[in-house]
């Protein structure tokens, strides 16, 4: 596919049931459209899954900086356009948690619901400081320094609790920044430059539709309580965390992070779940 000159890929997993709509996920900027790939056995009995590269990730054109956030929220517009999609359901992580709140805010009518995973409304400010070295450092190819970095600052640290699969998820994150090829790195520092010279988030209005924000439970990049300010900020919120995790849950327990999804998805109860958290509810439309 292509959208205004750059090409991009998506991946669509289907069986044939339809007991909801099409799930699309944006996953983070280290993923791509094959990340979730683990995940879709407990979602493609539902509906079908579509994962995608946008511009400038994954195996897609590169994208230079000047092109935003709301660039890439149109460029999943056209996804869903192309693929003839009256209504989705939206799963975005991290990065494409920002993407996926500005596509709700401007194309409001093609969402029935959005799920939000380690979300929040501001960049930390040491993660935005941290991003200006990196750049440099990805600039002059010392892709291990940075890999170490990165996996240390995605995984919470000693003595913050118990976090599933940790030392495995640490090495896929080292080796899988360790590892990127010159096109990759340089589409790694174009992402960081977007990131710096564009919104990360903007207080527009966003459809009043079911939403679901959630955390890792030791999540110390992105806190329970930035996910709380999050939730509070749409007009129809739930905010959970899952448990023994951190700011990769969906990585770390991803048979209980798909029965989450699904479950959302279908309008199943998320009370007790012995994964997570119970739900709190937030929310702009909620009565004073």
């Amino acid at each position: 596919m292509t959208f205004d000159g750059f090409r991009y890929t998506c991946r669509i997993a289907r069986r044939g049931r339809l007991d909801t709509q099409p799930v699309v996920i944006l996953g983070g900027s280290s993923q791509d459209r094959n990340s979730w790939q683990r995940h879709e056995k407990w979602l493609t009995p539902l509906s079908s899954v579509i994962t995608v590269d946008l511009p400038g990730y994954g195996t897609a054109d590169f994208l230079p900086a000047k092109y935003g956030v709301d660039f890439l929220a149109a460029a999943v517009r056209h996804v869903v356009r192309e693929l003839g999609i009256p209504r989705i359901n939206l799963v975005a992580a991290c990065y494409g948690g920002a993407i996926g709140v500005r596509f709700a805010q401007h194309y409001p009518h093609l969402l029935e619901r959005m799920m939000l995973v380690g979300m929040t409304t501001v960049i930390p400010a040491d993660y935005a400081v941290a991003m200006e070295r990196w750049d440099g450092m990805i600039r002059r190819g010392e892709t291990e320094p940075i890999a170490r970095e990165l996996a240390d600052r995605f995984m919470s640290p000693p003595g913050t609790g118990h976090v599933r699969k940790k030392a495995a998820v640490a090495r896929l994150v080292y080796q899988q920044i360790a590892s990127q090829n010159p096109e990759q790195l340089r589409m790694s520092a174009e992402h960081n430059s977007r990131l710096m010279r564009h919104e990360w988030y903007r207080p527009e209005p966003t459809p009043d539709i079911p939403g679901l924000v959630v955390t890792g439970e030791h999540d110390t990049l992105t806190t329970p309580a930035m996910g709380r300010t999050m939730a509070a900020c749409l007009p129809t919120a739930r905010f959970m965390t899952i448990e023994e995790t951190d700011h990769l849950a969906p990585v770390e327990r991803i048979a209980d992070f798909a029965d989450l999804v699904a479950r959302f998805c279908t309008d199943r109860p998320l009370e007790n779940l012995p994964y997570a958290s119970e739900p709190e509810v937030f929310g702009t439309s909620r009565p004073a």
